[in-house]
């Protein structure tokens, strides 16, 4: 059995982040993720972020994850890659898979940084081949540089579906529209005027009814819906396409906290069940942290403060800060980071 000081589940901008701060200390830590490369969605990002200068403004995703790999490698952060972590008891030990080997790692304390999952959409034809997730999308794009197909239609307009339009757009694909049920744009309206300059229709109070093929999508039945999102009879109409793309929003991958016996509660807004945290990111277990997306969907930027606050949290909760009114200076200054990218809404 490996015996750590701080565990933390998932290679993304919070567990990085948290794996960080807290190696800052000489917290002997270790960043485990199932995934080949660490990062997360970071890779995956070419636009450049919001905020201030200090929340890494103006930077675009990919390069903020190699300043965090960069960061990590110097403060020597352990990474356990291809690595899954399928289990988690009331001693602090984790039950971890790599290349079909069972092994433990005790951890002193556990910071869980795991993510969300893509939701979808079921409606007839939706299992037909050329219907995917916005994320999945977004990894052929600009990970494999293979576009998923070439007349695309986007579901959804919130963040994450106008930013994967737009890189979809700047890859050379034909966007025929941004859909969406709601009678508002969810996302900024920063990315929504990207799409409409390019010339893409948002088409709001819109849904799609059926996906038409045989062998795969050739056609995209959309229809109106109502502000209560009853569909409307005969306002269907044909759009052909061969890829319809879901971007209809994220789920907080919560398993390892309630395997771990963590408390949850539900919050629509956040993305649906959720860990109950206090401001040090601690869940009810007094040795359990949570940070990221696993907390309640956000961005990026969100996610590497909760993660800092995390990493800080744990290395006090451990001894290595002596100096705990220099700590709490800097968890200060980050939630006060916090709290300006949360009121933060780009126009």
């Amino acid at each position: 059995m490996k015996n750590i000081d701080v565990a933390v589940v998932g290679a993304g901008p919070a567990g990085l982040s948290a794996a960080i701060e807290a190696a800052k200390y000489g917290v002997k830590t270790l960043v485990i993720d199932e995934n080949r490369q660490p990062g997360g969605q970071l890779f995956k990002q070419i636009h450049k972020f919001f905020g201030s200068q200090a929340q890494m403004a103006g930077i675009r995703g990919y390069e903020i994850g190699k300043k965090l790999l960069a960061s990590a490698q110097m403060h020597h952060v352990q990474m356990h890659l291809n690595t899954q972590v399928i289990g988690i008891d009331e001693t602090n030990t984790l039950a971890v898979i790599k290349d079909h080997h069972y092994s433990e790692i005790k951890a002193r304390k556990i910071i869980l940084c795991c993510g969300a999952a893509e939701k979808t959409l079921a409606f007839p034809g939706w299992t037909l081949p050329g219907i995917m997730g916005a994320g999945a999308a977004q990894t052929l794009v600009n990970i494999h540089r293979v576009l998923p197909g070439e007349k695309i239609l986007m579901v959804g307009s919130g963040n994450v579906g106008l930013i994967v339009t737009y890189h979809f757009l700047q890859a050379g694909a034909n966007v025929k529209a941004v859909i969406d049920a709601a009678h508002s744009i969810k996302g900024y309206g920063v990315h929504a005027a990207k799409i409409k300059r390019a010339g893409i229709p948002i088409m709001l109070g819109c849904t799609i009814n059926r996906a038409i093929g045989k062998k795969q999508v050739e056609k995209a039945e959309l229809i109106r819906v109502d502000e209560r999102f009853n569909k409307i009879p005969s306002t269907e109409i044909q759009m052909d396409v061969d890829t319809i793309c879901l971007a209809v929003g994220l789920s907080p991958s919560t398993e390892l906290a309630r395997m771990a016996g963590c408390k949850l509660y539900y919050d629509a807004k956040l993305g649906g069940y959720i860990p109950l945290i206090n401001q040090d990111m601690q869940t009810t277990l007094e040795d359990i942290y949570a940070a990221g997306d696993m907390t309640g969907i956000e961005e990026a930027s969100i996610a590497m403060e909760e993660g800092r606050i995390a990493g800080i949290s744990c290395a006090v909760g451990l001894g290595y800060c002596p100096d705990t009114a220099t700590s709490q200076r800097v968890v200060q200054n980050i939630r006060l980071n916090l709290s300006q990218l949360r009121s933060y809404k780009p126009n």
